[in-house]
């Protein structure tokens, strides 16, 4: 048992040694992954660089996704240390981590975020129901005329989805599919509105793989428009213009209350309350991940961690809410600063 620990050892060192002179010499931690996790993590990132002796870590807002590739492809310094990402790690993801050597993840969440449905401030606010948002945004949708049947999204305004809603161009600007606000988007209200039709809903049972296909896919005629990875630009392009309606986290949303308002969904208006209550429909969950290979070589890992999931940052009153994240419950909370503390891998078994 002790020559195969030793073994285990030499391998994760021999990882790091042949990686590029470059590489095998850095002393600052390397984050990736999601635009949402990403100005949480840079103001720990920020604190943890001033009241410690290791230097600040370097974050890349890569998107969930891309995080994730960039996080599996191995161990080694030439390998970002932690991935944040806006949605669970994908089994298929946690398999690819497994196949390239990268064998103890760490699991930690962080707290909560909302995805907003927003325009600017000078438009008129949308009343939405998660029906509407699937109508709107769906590749294929139930055939007008009632019967059951799917047809390729007819609907070019709000008002021939909902007559209720403005007679404007679905105009929709988003996150790409490498991102986890993407994810969580397709899941929570464009799969949220398809189950509010019964016959589509039955079809999870019969066909899930079927139902995943039609009740997550997005229309691509134009009426959705990818806009990167950056938040900050999907702002910026609502402020231009008012007849568009933009898509992001939360956090975006209340830090640029001046220029963007959220859409009420489900009768519910994006609140901090009413996300961390659950009574907003369209929430989810944030984390982060560690590989513990590069814990001990690439110095300050810990250090961060326990930051970041301490109760002067994550808590309900830590520095954290003060940016927009949504904190988790106290119980929720106290197990996952003790799995920062203690690094425990993920089995796998858990997705």
């Amino acid at each position: 048992m002790k020559l195969k620990v030793i073994f285990a050892g030499l391998a994760t060192a021999l990882m790091f040694s042949t990686g590029p002179a470059s590489a095998a010499s850095r002393d600052y931690i390397s984050i990736v992954g999601s635009s949402t996790v990403y100005p949480f993590a840079t103001v720990v990132a920020e604190r943890f660089g001033k009241t410690s002796s290791h230097p600040t870590p370097k974050i890349e807002s890569t998107g969930s996704g891309g995080g994730m590739k960039l996080f599996c492809a191995g161990v080694g310094t030439e390998h970002p240390d932690i991935t944040n990402a806006s949605r669970r790690i994908k089994k298929s993801e946690f398999e690819k981590c497994q196949a390239n050597g990268v064998k103890d993840v760490v699991e930690i969440k962080v707290g909560y975020d909302g995805i907003v449905v927003a325009n600017a401030k000078s438009a008129e606010q949308m009343t939405l129901s998660l029906k509407d948002i699937f109508l709107a945004l769906a590749k294929d949708v139930p055939n007008p005329d009632g019967s059951e049947t799917l047809v390729p999204n007819p609907y070019k305004t709000w008002n021939e989805v909902n007559p209720s809603l403005p007679k404007m161009k679905i105009e929709v600007l988003g996150p790409p599919p490498t991102s986890g606000t993407r994810d969580a988007f397709n899941e929570l209200a464009i799969e949220g509105g398809c189950k509010t039709f019964p016959w589509l809903k039955a079809m999870k049972a019969e066909n899930k793989s079927k139902y995943k296909a039609i009740c997550r896919a997005v229309r691509e005629d134009g009426a959705y428009v990818e806009a990167g990875e950056n938040d900050n630009l999907i702002i910026q392009k609502l402020e231009a213009n008012a007849k568009a309606v933009g898509v992001f986290g939360y956090s975006f949303l209340d830090q640029n209350r001046d220029k963007v308002q959220g859409s009420i969904i489900g009768g519910v208006s994006p609140t901090f309350e009413a996300i961390s209550s659950g009574e907003y429909p369209v929430s989810r969950s944030l984390y982060f991940y560690i590989k513990k290979a590069h814990v001990g070589v690439i110095p300050g890992i810990e250090g961060y961690v326990r930051e970041f999931t301490s109760e002067k940052a994550f808590g309900e009153e830590g520095y954290l809410s003060e940016k927009g994240l949504i904190p988790s419950p106290r119980a929720e909370r106290k197990a996952f600063a003790k799995a920062a503390k203690e690094l425990v891998p993920m089995t796998g078994n858990e997705l």
